[in-house]
């Protein structure tokens, strides 16, 4: 007799084979067969989760490390609810996979034929598929058990190859009945370019390096997204030229690197890089991506710069269509350009500022301060708030270490994508998480699904009681005068640290110095739960290289 499989386990054990080792779940009816009968005897270990948007940001920091990430819900009051999550996934181009548990055949054919409304439907069996297929890279319906092997490898292949979610209806009765079982492993297609346009884009690229005197690598997080940093590295090395980050792709490459510069993220970059780029003659942008996050205050010259993403080339009038990111780095590598001389500016040595145990904490000074414990087994996740100013200027020695959905920028991300974080790094990683206030009350149930799995993230809560980063973009001059915030940033304030006593966690609240040693070293001793850390800064003060737009 043929080896059979069902359409419940062909899904399990591909993910499985993916790399998939957790899933974020909530319980729902019309899913819950297929998590408990074929998740959960499987190597897939379930996180359960406390929302679905919670999970959906899971699912995101896991696939950042792991290649993949998956949560699953059920049908439309779960599902939508997971809708932001995805869509910053698409945005900042992250391999996860939503499974939508989904009503049978029959509550469907019942729902169109009578009107009988089976619960969580809305309008028919389109309307989640529909609200998805706009921001999942593939969306499909397994309503046919033997069409089920080949629709899922379609949506996983597309998935790990384009780095993008994608969406799967699973319907309630078909996990049970049998199909195919997988055949052969699933890989990424093979990137493809138009052999004459990398030809004239290497070209072009060769001709400006060598003619350039002050050439700058920027690298953008492309570079992350399809695996390409040892090449970047040795591109990087084999010019001898030195290199910028952007926000999103800060710490892709050892920031330790002697040919390391910093982050370039316009008017918040340090002065040293707005220098350095100022004065090169040409900059060579590997998979950076233009957003006004990385262009605070400040415009790159087109005509100097050599843009190319995963698969183009964009230099002044050039355009070089059909030409893979992967295939254009080994192309210039082929080259086998003489080395630059280029001196790259000092970087001034990092010290520890002296800070009396007394003094009140200020936005600029907890960075400062932060910095010392930062390592080569330190992870990051800073969120979306004035901590995207204060982390860009620290010194990230791991690679990977810096975790940032700077793009999408949806407030309240970092802490819950730290449950992925913690079971997607090494062993040895230890995550810190920088929050604002507003961003944290929008998912601080993250602190229950971290203490129930003995997750240990330091999440540090930047406690001004306002909505800082929204106020700066509307008028950064508030911060500067004595004018009122405007009325909707106005928080109503937490007592953040107490959360711990709800959640059965830690908690430290903090104003000053002293304070802050003795939490840090209390959550670095904590090993079993998450560490909440409230930081009480006044609510005008804000990072150095934020301080541009309030004059």
């Amino acid at each position: 007799m043929a080896e059979r499989c069902t359409v419940g386990q062909y899904l399990v054990d591909r993910l499985h084979q993916l790399g998939l080792d957790h899933l974020f779940a909530i319980a729902g009816d019309y899913s819950i067969d297929w998590l408990n009968r074929y998740v959960a005897p499987s190597s897939v270990e379930i996180i359960e989760e406390v929302n679905e948007v919670n999970a959906g940001y899971a699912a995101d920091g896991y696939a950042r490390l792991k290649g993949i990430g998956a949560l699953c819900a059920t049908y439309s009051a779960g599902a939508l609810c997971a809708v932001n999550a995805v869509a910053g996934a698409y945005v900042e181009k992250v391999p996860l996979v939503l499974i939508n548990g989904t009503p049978s055949i029959k509550k469907t054919i019942t729902f169109e034929q009578t009107g009988f409304i089976a619960h969580h439907f809305i309008t028919g069996r389109e309307t989640d598929l529909q609200s998805f297929e706009h921001i999942t890279a593939a969306a499909i319906r397994v309503d046919t058990p033997e069409l089920a092997p080949g629709l899922i490898d379609h949506a996983l292949r597309t998935c790990i190859t384009e780095r993008r979610p994608i969406y799967i209806e699973l319907l309630q009765d078909m996990v049970d009945l049998e199909c195919e079982p997988p055949r052969g492993a699933l890989k990424p297609a093979k990137p493809l370019s138009d052999r004459d346009s990398l030809t004239q884009s290497v070209a072009q690229i060769r001709a400006r390096l060598e003619s350039a005197e002050n050439p700058l690598i920027w690298v953008g997080p492309e570079v992350d997204r399809f695996g390409l940093q040892d090449k970047a590295a040795r591109l990087i090395q084999q010019l001898n030229i030195p290199f910028v980050t952007e926000l999103l792709s800060k710490a892709v490459l050892s920031e330790d690197d002697l040919l390391f510069a910093g982050v370039l993220d316009g008017q918040a970059s340090s002065e040293a890089v707005t220098e350095l780029a100022a004065a090169s003659d040409f900059v060579l942008a590997l998979g950076v991506w233009l957003t006004d996050i990385n262009s605070l205050g400040w415009e790159p010259d087109y005509d100097k710069t050599a843009f190319a993403s995963f698969d183009a080339v964009k230099l002044g009038t050039f355009f070089g269509g059909h030409v893979a990111l992967e295939h254009l780095i080994s192309g210039i590598l082929a080259e086998k350009i003489t080395p630059k001389s280029r001196k790259l500016p000092e970087r001034p040595a990092r010290s520890a500022p002296a800070m009396s145990p007394s003094e009140i904490i200020t936005y600029q000074g907890f960075y400062e301060f932060i910095q010392r414990y930062v390592d080569r087994n330190t992870v990051i996740s800073s969120d979306a708030s004035m901590n995207y100013f204060g982390s860009l200027l620290l010194d990230v020695p791991a690679p990977g270490g810096f975790i940032v959905q700077s793009s999408y920028s949806s407030i309240g991300y970092s802490a819950p994508a730290a449950t992925g974080i913690c079971l997607a790094k090494k062993p040895n990683q230890r995550v810190m998480v920088f929050s604002g206030d507003g961003g944290f009350q929008m998912t601080a149930q993250c602190l229950s699904t971290q203490t129930r799995f003995q997750l240990n993230p330091i999440i540090f809560v930047i406690d001004n009681g306002v909505y800082a980063v929204e106020q700066w973009l509307a008028d950064a001059g508030v911060f500067h005068s004595d004018q009122p915030f405007y009325k909707p940033c106005v928080l109503h304030r937490w007592n953040y640290s107490m959360l711990a006593e709800v959640f059965g966690c830690r908690g430290w609240e903090v104003g000053t110095y002293g304070e802050l040693s003795n939490a840090v070293t209390g959550a670095l001793e904590n090993s079993s739960s998450p560490s909440i850390i409230q930081v009480r800064v006044p609510d005008k003060t804000i990072p150095d290289n934020a301080k541009w737009k309030t004059q």
